[in-house]
């Protein structure tokens, strides 16, 4: 019988090969890029390290055959032991495993060589995050009898089960009740030839519901009276057991756990769970953390699901490649729908076709029996860099159509870049799409998003539609005058109510996911304050701190009772009446300060706004029904110059700016900028500047205006109109702008003398 062990302890870690270098003793999960990797400066290291473990055949299992599994390592890794290399496996997001048999002696030396350096044929390449290098999740060994479950395929369970719901009547004079025809096929090696298989499924409870013995390793079995996986209603799951026997003695076992659903996606009343509707409103989720990179452990898989459950999204959308089997388990028993996508992202290389392959069939044979799962991902902003070819147009319809043959009981989806073309071919291969849209903080206001959306809609009525990204930063910097760019939780607040009530009124949109449900490690960032992270996050990277914004979606999406202030970090206040904002998933709520009501107020939208009088120090209570929450004010003359926004890095931040009343400055608007003929004659010349440096230093930019691989084409141009002339240089540095403090306060000049308009 199938025996398997943890092989996470005593490895040596080192950046050497072994033998010509010091190395120092880890454990596994590890991860070496888990500072330098969320810095900041996009120098993180990205190359090869060496692991080593030396092990005696005596504590590896016993078996035939003997498989070391890995469940993660980024981004490719060989695998030697005793000096003989064995396998080479290129993608850095799902297990695989290989035999060690053959190489087998009384003392054993693994050694693997784990590579996370830029590779033209092994996606990731170019995205908004840090490729960690590592073996971040577990390590196994697993020894097999000679006829075993297959071990070979793809890093599969050697299981697929496929449930087929139907109602059955066996008897006229009992009442019809439904019944779910359960398929398990099963994959085994050559020499398990002749082999008896015995099929279980087991309820919840570990009931055995039902029961086959056969040599066939595809049955079908009736589940009479079935419990349907419902979402977070009712995520009930069963589970499929099978032995592999010869006469009387077992020689193998695979079980997983199933559920029993139907799902469809309407073009016009969104997505609908066993019939009916189940509006999927809900978050991404990047999976590393803060000083762990993405070596994470079981606890912290299970806080991330919790939050997310207590927000009370219904959906997650599991960026941007494989996430760990634990998590995709949690999402099943915690009810989530899920949609699983492949690094496919951000940057279209033609000699990465055949790791897009690779990726998609591990990610759909691992995943398979996941309810959770309803939609595979076939790409991000692919089209980053410019509309589609043949070549792109090739390599997603036949990631298509491998979902469909690999999988034809879930539907295909990707996610579009904004200034994507409505009308580029590569929208129409997918069963459905969903858009990256950031109007509001991207360029563009918060009012775009949903006319966007209906403009779409209304052009291709029958595509299912989603929003797959949008969300904007916050840090800790507050202001009473949120804006766009001000990096302020207020502002982050602002722009998700907005939001919320946009896209959670239009039905037709299949699924909505925030862009983060956490702050995540992207090196390559400088902005906001905190270089080498996304701060979009509804919660910070460490998981300590619930932004304002969380509990507008909690409002929304939660059915269990509460109320919360806003604005608890934003104590001193200059303003003489101050607006407190209140959120709540009960219809009214009261304020207090210093124990005096000023009144209940009433929402059907779950935002209560109330002006309250700021005269020394004010304590502020907020009651809704037997819920309450308070929170601190404090009068002061002049605003705390911890709450305003102090660029890392930066070469100037916006406070060093001379402004001119009523004339222009580079912490104007380049949309406001362009209005005047003299103010754009000066930003287009500055501008051109720059793209003749940008070229000198990217030459292999094909002549095309590119910073960091993106190409700068007119509708990425539009979306810079949002952003001041100054942060748009800050974030560009990101990408290999150089701009000095000289020239940028030349700039200025030269436009405070041009009238605003």
């Amino acid at each position: 019988m199938r025996k398997i062990i943890s092989l996470n302890s005593d490895w040596l870690f080192g950046k050497e090969a072994p033998g010509s270098g010091e190395m120092q003793q880890v454990n596994i999960p590890h991860c070496w890029n888990s500072e330098d990797g969320q810095d900041g400066g996009n120098d993180y290291y990205r190359g090869t390290c060496y692991y080593v473990k030396r092990i005696a055949k005596s504590e590896l299992p016993e078996g035939k055959e003997v498989y070391l599994e890995f469940r993660g390592t980024n981004s490719s890794a060989t695998v030697t032991v005793n000096g003989k290399e064995m396998a080479t496996h290129h993608g850095g997001y799902s297990t695989w495993r290989v035999s060690i048999t053959d190489v087998l002696q009384d003392e054993n030396e693994i050694v693997v060589a784990v590579d996370n350096a830029p590779n033209e044929t092994v996606y990731p390449q170019m995205a908004d995050f840090t490729f960690y290098g590592g073996m971040y999740r577990d390590v196994y060994a697993i020894g097999v009898e000679d006829a075993h479950f297959d071990l070979d395929y793809y890093g599969a369970p050697g299981i697929k089960v496929t449930p087929e719901l139907a109602r059955i009547v066996k008897d006229a004079a009992i009442p019809e009740k439904e019944a779910a025809k359960v398929e398990i096929e099963v994959f085994a090696n050559a020499k398990a030839e002749g082999k008896t298989y015995h099929y279980e499924i087991q309820d919840a409870q570990g009931n055995v519901v039902a029961c086959e013995d056969s040599t066939q390793k595809k049955v079908a079995l009736d589940i009479p009276e079935v419990i349907r996986w419902h979402g977070r209603k009712n995520p009930y799951l069963y589970r499929a057991v099978v032995v592999m026997r010869e006469g009387e003695a077992e020689l193998d076992k695979v079980e997983t756990a199933f559920g029993c659903r139907t799902f469809e996606i309407d073009p016009e009343r969104g997505f609908f769970l066993n019939g009916q509707s189940y509006p999927l409103r809900g978050v991404s989720r990047h999976q590393d953390r803060q000083g762990i990179g993405n070596a994470l452990l079981p606890e912290h898989h299970e806080e991330d699901i919790d939050l997310i459950m207590e927000v009370g999204a219904t959906t997650i959308r599991l960026a941007h490649y494989q996430h760990d089997q634990y998590f995709y388990d949690l999402c099943d028993q915690k009810g989530l729908v899920i949609w699983a996508e492949i690094p496919f992202i951000s940057k279209f290389m033609e000699t990465g076709y055949d790791n897009t392959i690779s990726q998609m069939t591990e990610l759909v044979t691992q995943n398979y029996n996941h309810p959770s799962i309803v939609v595979w991902g076939l790409s991000n902003e692919i089209t980053m860099q410019g509309k589609s070819d043949a070549a792109l147009l090739k390599n997603h319809n036949d990631l298509n159509d491998l979902c469909h043959k690999m999988d034809p009981t879930r539907l295909t989806t990707m996610a579009i870049v904004s200034m994507c073309s409505q009308d580029d071919p590569y929208i129409k291969i997918p069963d459905t799409v969903s858009w990256n849209h950031y109007f509001g903080w991207y360029g563009g206001d918060t009012s775009m998003n949903g006319p966007w959306m209906d403009d779409f809609h209304k052009k291709y009525p029958n595509l299912p539609v989603g929003v797959s990204e949008y969300g904007c930063e916050a840090l800790n910097w507050h202001t009473s005058n949120p804006k766009q760019g001000d990096y302020t939780e207020e502002y982050q607040a602002y722009y998700h109510e907005e939001l919320i009530k946009q896209l959670f009124t239009r039905d037709y949109l299949w699924a909505t996911h925030v862009w983060n449900m956490f702050d995540f490690g992207a090196d390559a960032r400088a902005e906001g304050g905190e270089n080498g992270q996304n701060h979009k996050g509804l919660i910070t990277f460490d998981r300590k701190y619930k932004k304002d914004a969380f509990y507008a979606y909690k409002a929304w999406l939660s059915e269990d009772p509460f109320v919360h202030i806003c604005g608890k970090r934003y104590v001193d206040r200059v303003e003489e009446v101050t607006r407190v904002t209140v959120y709540s998933n009960l219809s009214k709520v009261e304020l207090l300060v210093n124990g005096k009501s000023l009144g209940v107020k009433e929402s059907s939208e779950h935002f209560f706004y109330f002006e309250v009088p700021n005269v020394g120090e004010s304590n502020i209570v907020a009651v809704a029904g037997d819920c309450s929450d308070e929170s601190f004010l404090r009068k002061v003359e002049e605003p705390n110059p911890d709450y305003v926004l102090k660029e890392v890095g930066a070469i100037l931040n916006w406070f060093d700016i001379k402004e001119i009343e009523g004339r222009l400055s580079i912490n104007d608007t380049i949309g406001d900028v362009m209005k005047s003929f003299r103010g754009k004659m000066i930003l287009m010349c500055f501008a051109m500047k720059l793209m003749r440096e940008m070229k000198k230093n990217n030459p292999g930019s094909g002549g095309k205006n590119r910073a960091a691989g993106f190409e700068m084409s007119g509708p990425m141009l539009q979306m810079l109109n949002g952003f001041t002339i100054l942060r748009a240089v800050n974030m560009g540095g990101g990408m290999g702008l150089k701009v000095s403090k000289e020239e940028l306060l030349a700039l200025n000049s030269k436009l405070n003398r041009v009238k605003r308009k």
